[in-house]
């Protein structure tokens, strides 16, 4: 069954611009889609169509059978809760701690005021930890988000939309603010995460080698309009040089190339997808470490988490609790009213 479907999708910017010119398209549950060519050949356009954050001109979208197009505002929030977005630019608050970032995935579900508030039932909680623990970062769930390497910021954000229980993941260009070793980590978790919960993923790549790695589909696009739609096993090296032309040639990519950059940080090394084992990290020269920024809240000298600091007084009405069993141990104070959790900044 399809879960995502354009029909005759056509989109014209003020400008003149044409982003998409007349795309038929249909997605099916599961797959794991990347979607390539050249800057401005419509592929941000196609992919923040799909959950509206950019309004098409003429044609439909559908998602699971409904059109996202003619939603109204109830209908296209409850739409969009299916619909998990990670950036290129990661879209944290960055003087937030990871678990508030992560919790922001659930706003959708709660009147505004109690995601104001931090008022959060302890079944989102639990979603929040198993989303980072997805993305291997339980242990930092009280470290503020600035104090977070980009590799670990954009998988928060990959742990912010999983927190969603979406049925659908969008990733715009979610690795070209990183170096190569990085980006391996952040396409591995995205693999792991389609294989693992079925979710249907859909990624803008600009990287060649990685849309043959990754990919179960291929869909190449050109001037908005799509000119190769296949299997990855399908996406030839004349497949490529019609998508990008004379500008694949001129950056200098050769078939089956790419290369690994050293000294990626340590913390954002994780496992290649299907691997038991992690490769050993290679030392990174003591004059090209950046110095340590020091511990970040809640954090000891040691870089473990320090105790927590006593809880506020209660607000009125409201009475301290304990977090679930399995929940990292030092945490933030956490407020309890009529059954629902408030995790304070």
């Amino acid at each position: 069954m399809a879960v995502i479907e354009f029909q005759n999708v056509r989109k014209v910017y003020p400008n003149g611009t044409v982003g998409l010119d007349g795309v038929n398209l249909t997605i099916g549950r599961g797959e794991f889609v990347v979607i390539v060519g050249l800057s401005g050949a419509g592929k941000s356009t196609l992919l923040r169509s799909i959950n509206r954050l950019v309004d098409i001109t003429e044609g439909d979208i559908l998602i699971d059978g409904r059109s996202i197009v003619q939603a109204g505002p109830k209908e296209l929030r409850r739409m969009r809760r299916d619909i998990g977005m990670v950036f290129q630019s990661f879209n944290l608050v960055r003087r937030m701690s990871v678990l508030r970032n992560v919790l922001a995935g659930r706003v959708a579900y709660h009147p505004a005021w109690r995601s104001i508030l931090g008022l959060f039932p302890e079944a989102d909680l639990r979603l929040a930890f198993d989303a980072l623990r997805r993305v291997g970062l339980e242990d930092k769930a009280f470290v503020r988000a600035d104090q977070l390497s980009g590799g670990q910021q954009q998988r928060v954000s990959i742990a912010r939309a999983l927190a969603q229980q979406p049925k659908i993941l969008l990733a715009d260009e979610p690795v070209a603010s990183l170096d190569p070793v990085t980006t391996d980590v952040i396409m591995n978790d995205l693999k792991r995460i389609n294989r693992e919960l079925g979710i249907t993923t859909v990624v803008n790549l600009h990287v060649v080698d990685l849309a043959r790695r990754f990919a179960d589909r291929i869909i190449g696009l050109k001037a908005g309009r799509i000119v190769f739609d296949g299997p990855v096993e399908a996406a030839t090296d004349d497949v490529f040089a019609e998508i990008y032309g004379r500008e694949l040639a001129s950056a200098g990519w050769t078939p089956g190339g790419g290369t690994k950059a050293e000294g990626t940080p340590a913390a954002d090394r994780r496992p290649e997808f299907g691997a038991a084992t992690e490769a050993p990290a290679k030392a990174v020269p003591a004059t090209d470490r950046k110095p340590d920024p020091g511990p970040g809240p809640g954090a000891s000298a040691g870089g473990r988490l320090a105790a927590a600091p006593p809880p506020a007084p209660p607000a009125p009405g409201m009475s301290a609790f304990r977090l679930p069993d399995g929940v990292p141990a030092g945490d933030p104070p956490v407020m309890e009213r009529s059954g629902e959790r408030s995790v304070l900044p």
